[in-house]
């Protein structure tokens, strides 16, 4: 990422990682920040399936996960990669001829535990079908999955024992030259998954994909994962995210979305500023808001919205912004863009003047990076 030499406070210093392909997408080097979500419709209902990789691909995400556990999902896998818009990454626990297959079927990515998928014969097979068919892999390691030895040796799931699997799992791949992997280490809990991701960090250059798994329903999960990603990738670490909700996986892209537009790490579609309102509120912000989310979630053009109640703050946060909404009096208020007031709007008309003052200066945009390209 570009240095900020003005407000130096914003800077975040990634770590250096080697960089891999997941189909068209780079992931870890100097690659964007890629997000990911998982289907949670039976793989075998192609047509379902389908449908949610494509609402995900149309929510931002650049790589979807697909749960492939017995062989009539392995043959549906095959149709599903063919329609994605996206690189799919087949789910395979246990089962190596599953790894196999969803090779075979032209997954980008397998998703495995090396150390759970049988001896070392089959690991090796699933090692060369990923490698016949371009095909990279991630290592999974989860704190609720871990190895018997290794729990017997640390009592409990604890940071040093996700890190020991990993390096483990890491061996078992390199041992067979093979390199195109990332890495996962993931928990429930915030502070076992943080730790054991610092570990990780600072014992492999490989590709890192943060998750706080099993992290809960819409809201808890989304502040576990506001809370561990944040603070991971405040610290420079993570190369993938997944925000795993009981949720629609379009939800997760959304919230994972969010986290890396609040640290400056990725930019896609309308980053509304907004007021929680009060008594001083000149319309109502919350409506507004809400109807302004739905209305504006065409847009993908990286840019930023300021909805504010009253003069309080309304004025200096619209000079932060593409285009804003300060409240006033007698039933309307300022209209600013590009940061300066331009003319007053009555209440009752603003959101259709603000949807069409957010797609006119996204239009410019995208026409200025077009001429700049």
């Amino acid at each position: 990422m570009s240095l900020n030499h003005v407000r130096p406070w914003r800077n975040i210093y990634r770590r250096k990682s080697r960089q891999i392909m997941v189909g068209n997408v780079p992931v870890g080097g100097d690659a964007p920040i890629a997000v990911q979500t998982m289907t949670n419709t039976l793989t075998t209902d192609v047509a379902a399936t389908v449908a949610q990789v494509q609402a995900a691909a149309e929510a931002g995400a650049d790589i979807v996960r697909v749960s492939v556990p017995d062989e009539a999902s392995s043959k549906a896998l095959k149709e599903i990669v063919r329609e994605s818009p996206v690189p799919i990454v087949a789910d395979i626990h246990f089962h190596y001829k599953r790894g196999i297959e969803s090779a075979e079927a032209g997954a980008a990515c397998l998703r495995i535990n090396p150390g759970n998928i049988g001896d070392e014969a089959r690991v090796k097979e699933v090692i060369k079908a990923a490698r016949d068919h371009n095909c990279s892999i991630r290592i999974g390691v989860n704190a609720g999955s871990l190895e018997k030895h290794l729990l017997e040796k640390y009592a409990e799931p604890c940071p040093e024992a996700m890190v020991e699997s990993g390096l483990e799992h890491i061996r078992i791949l390199q041992d067979n030259d093979f390199h195109e992997f990332k890495i996962s280490v993931k928990a429930s809990d915030v502070f076992l998954s943080a730790a054991a991701y610092q570990g990780i960090a600072e014992a492999t250059d490989a590709p890192i994909h943060l998750g706080i798994t099993e992290a809960g329903g819409l809201v808890s999960g989304t502040i576990k994962s506001a809370i561990g990603l944040g603070n991971l990738l405040w610290m420079g670490i993570g190369d993938t995210i997944r925000v795993s909700l009981s949720a629609d996986p379009v939800e997760e892209v959304k919230v994972g979305y969010e986290i890396l537009k609040s640290l400056g790490l990725r930019h896609r579609g309308v980053n509304i500023i907004s007021c929680p309102s009060c008594a001083r509120q000149g319309f109502d912000v919350i409506k507004t808001v809400e109807a302004l989310e739905q209305r504006l979630e065409h847009i993908k053009t990286p840019m930023s919205l300021s909805i504010i109640g009253c003069v309080v703050n309304g004025p200096g946060e619209a000079l932060m912004t593409d285009v804003g909404f300060t409240g006033g009096g007698a039933g309307s208020g300022m209209v600013y863009l590009a940061g300066k007031a331009s003319h007053k709007m009555s209440n009752d008309q603003m959101i259709d003047h603000i949807v069409e003052q957010v797609e006119k200066k996204a239009a410019e945009l995208d026409a200025a990076q077009e001429a700049a390209e």
